[in-house]
């Protein structure tokens, strides 16, 4: 009996072709990857201290920094002092950044359209609850994880 495809690799191949995807209809902005996920998450957390981003986007806040440097030197974000801590700088979107995060929006949209063409709405619908659960499993797994366990993984 031939064996099926790991569904590990599936999912694997699947995200990176949505991102391949992606970029494909986003290279002319002339943002990187790394980029566009800034505005995507500042346009969900505006306000949101540097290393509070970091973590989420799983990148060094070093990596964070500048990759910041050259939005706000095109006019994409701005940093504003943390009225709690003079050392820490909060990240907001300017103007200029709306425009671009439409187009995100679009390109998105015509992706997922793509990706999901032959599925009915309530395939679609079962994927995404399916796909929900799956990750709310593994993210209770990571959590319940005994620090021993930690210990053994990571040295």
């Amino acid at each position: 009996m031939p064996s099926s495809p790991n569904i590990s690799f599936v999912l694997h191949d699947v995200a990176r072709l949505l991102r391949k995807r992606f970029e494909q209809r986003s290279w002319a902005s002339g943002l990187t990857r790394a980029q566009w996920q800034v505005l995507a998450y500042l346009c969900l957390h505006e306000g949101i201290h540097q290393n509070k981003l970091a973590d989420l986007i799983e990148i060094t806040p070093i990596t964070l920094a500048r990759l910041l440097d050259k939005m706000e030197a095109r006019g994409f974000i701005e940093r504003r002092p943390n009225p709690a801590d003079r050392r820490a700088w909060l990240l907001y979107l300017k103007p200029q950044a709306y425009p671009l995060i439409e187009a995100m929006r679009t390109n998105g949209q015509k992706t997922r359209d793509e990706a999901f063409v032959g599925l009915s709405a309530d395939a679609q619908l079962h994927l995404l609850q399916t796909l929900s659960l799956i990750k709310s499993n593994l993210l209770a797994a990571c959590a319940a994880q005994p620090a021993a366990d930690r210990e053994k993984t990571h040295g």
